[in-house]
């Protein structure tokens, strides 16, 4: 039985783990080869429950969507352990599969049990985005596949290090399925390296405080969330809620595919139902129930932004995905792009709880990661792989106007720099800028999107899209209108053309010389624009976030006069 723990204590021991997660983030984004990792942050690491594999403290710069999934990866690997009946101290573990970790097979999971005077005290764990996994496409977004094989090789969780011996089989195998094989090595010592940061960082703390001590302190915060989050709920209405978005499409089959989600608060307890989703597709924008239920968690947090980062908050939540559904896809389905499905979840509770706490939402964001690869060779033959995900229009609030050109509200990631990648790879960019008459309207708009248009350098390279909201806009709330849709052009010799399912394409034949254009979604507005000053409209149109013609269509002419 765990000891009690006085506040001050237990807020001391708090602000440590999370300084251990946190460093543990820093260590990697320093030492990681691809700059997924090392520039735009997709990568987390964190502290798990020894016996369930609950999250119990997750660093704040990872991605918010690694805190729930990275749970169900800590876990299979319990159970694998439990199977062979052989986990040891000195051990890491190592896999991708996405249906047994979430997310997708790029992201490479490093789970090592933490031991204490000879008992397992806790699991530390490490995700980061490789940059190439193997598969049929560079960077592992195919859009065309239908199984899980044809977007990279799936990895089940094996031993990296056995009681601290590295097998070098391992890292052999893998870096012979991938392209790029030196930054895959570097990502690995960068996640090891981290790993090992965390468990310095344990050890000093453990002899500081005791075991004991620091166990009452997880057990507590744990406790202390599920709290505040029943606390949150019974201070909303109870009631039911629904609300329905589409995809454009699977990349395979030209039909839009419903998310739909009915929530429910009664008391201090909340259900998220989302029976009448589409079923499993064909092709690749399957998530596995891990990824739903942590997206599930996602959405939570951004309306309850004060609850802390570990599994106590979902205690009172029930999420419930329907048997057959593409949100609980079973191996091996494609789910490599599974970023598109669960930012439209995202969006789905968003609208459902814009119903219920109109003060506490935001309108939709622009929907799509646009997950755009360019790859070829040098004129030296090595090849290159440039990955990237680009940024948006975030939805407006009851606060304020929507974030220009933001990254999606799965991650605290950050876009990669233009100078980066013109640096890294064989590419100029001809265009990055906002995206003029993107916004949704609104008493507060939503952000605009960007436009990137990307010139190839190199005699010729091969182009592959895996994008959304290329005919579904991102929607407002509490009266707020539509955000513009995703575009996508690609240059060819007879002139600008765009993709047949809107969003999807790969095997884009590039010169030297021709260009991707990419024009990304606005975000919805919040509260009815007939409500927005027309000081604020003129401000707009002289900043060019407007066309005085769309400034009129949408908001009438009063912001003429104020403009003068």
């Amino acid at each position: 039985m765990s000891e009690t723990i006085d506040p001050i204590t237990l807020a001391v021991l708090a602000g440590r783990m999370e300084q251990i997660a946190d460093e543990m983030d820093a260590t990697l984004f320093r030492a990681a080869f691809n700059p997924i990792i090392a520039e735009a942050h997709d990568a987390s690491h964190g502290l798990y429950h020894a016996e369930t594999g609950d999250t119990l403290v997750q660093g704040k710069s990872g991605l918010p969507i690694f805190v729930g999934v990275m749970s169900f990866a800590v876990k299979a690997v319990i159970d694998k352990a439990a199977q062979a009946g052989d986990l040891s101290a000195g051990d890491t573990y190592i896999f991708n599969d996405a249906h047994m970790g979430g997310t997708h097979l790029s992201d490479m999971r490093l789970v090592r049990p933490y031991f204490r005077d000879g008992h397992l005290f806790c699991y530390l764990a490490s995700v980061g985005h490789w940059h190439d996994v193997g598969g049929a496409v560079p960077g592992n977004y195919n859009p065309s596949a239908t199984e899980a094989f044809q977007e990279a090789f799936v990895l089940p969780p094996v031993k990296l290090i056995r009681k601290g011996e590295i097998q070098q089989d391992i890292i052999d195998i893998l870096l012979r399925n991938t392209r790029l094989p030196q930054s895959a090595r570097g990502d690995l010592n960068g996640q090891l390296g981290a790993l090992d940061l965390g468990q310095r960082r344990l050890d000093e703390l453990l002899d500081e405080y005791g075991a004991e001590t620091v166990k009452a302190a997880l057990d507590a915060l744990g406790d202390r969330a599920e709290t505040l989050m029943r606390g949150e709920l019974s201070a909303l209405p109870d009631g039911r809620w629904d609300a329905v978005d589409y995809l454009d499409n699977d990349g395979i089959t030209d039909e839009a595919l419903p998310i739909r989600v009915t929530l429910e608060i009664s008391g201090d307890q909340m259900v998220l139902d989302f029976e009448g989703s589409a079923p499993v597709t064909a092709g690749p924008v399957n998530i596995a129930l891990p990824t739903a239920v942590a997206t599930a968690y996602v959405a939570i947090k951004h309306i309850f932004p004060d609850l802390p980062a570990n599994a106590g908050v979902m205690r009172p939540v029930d999420v419930r995905v329907p048997d057959g559904s593409m949100l609980s896809a079973e191996f091996p389905a494609p789910v490599g792009g599974y970023t598109e499905t669960i930012l439209r979840m995202i969006d789905v509770i968003f609208s459902a709880a814009s119903k219920a706490a109109p003060d506490r939402v935001v309108a939709n964001a622009y929907g799509t990661i646009n997950a755009l690869s360019i790859a070829g060779k040098r004129a030296n033959g090595q090849p290159w792989v440039m990955f990237s995900f680009y940024g948006g229009g975030h939805g407006g609030s009851i606060e304020s106007d929507g974030l220009n050109h933001g990254n999606a509200p799965i991650s605290t990631a950050t876009i990669p720099p233009m100078e980066i990648l013109e640096a890294a790879y064989p590419v100029m960019f001809r265009e990055w800028a906002l995206r003029p008459d993107s916004a949704g309207a609104g008493a507060h708009r939503g952000g605009l999107g960007a436009v990137y248009e990307i010139e190839v350098l190199e005699e010729k390279a091969e182009a592959f899209l895996f994008g959304e909201r290329g005919r579904f806009s991102p929607n407002g709330v509490v009266g707020g209108g539509v955000g513009a849709m995703n575009v996508f052009h690609y240059e060819q010799d007879e002139g600008w053309m765009t993709p047949p399912l809107a969003s999807k394409m790969l095997g884009i034949k590039l010169k030297k010389g021709q260009a991707l254009r990419l024009e990304t979604p606005g975000g919805g507005g919040y509260g009815d624009p007939k409500d927005r000053s027309a000081e604020a409209v003129a401000r707009d149109v002289a900043l060019g976030y407007l066309t005085a013609e769309r400034a009129t269509e949408l908001y009438g002419s009063a912001w003429m006069e104020a403009r003068q």
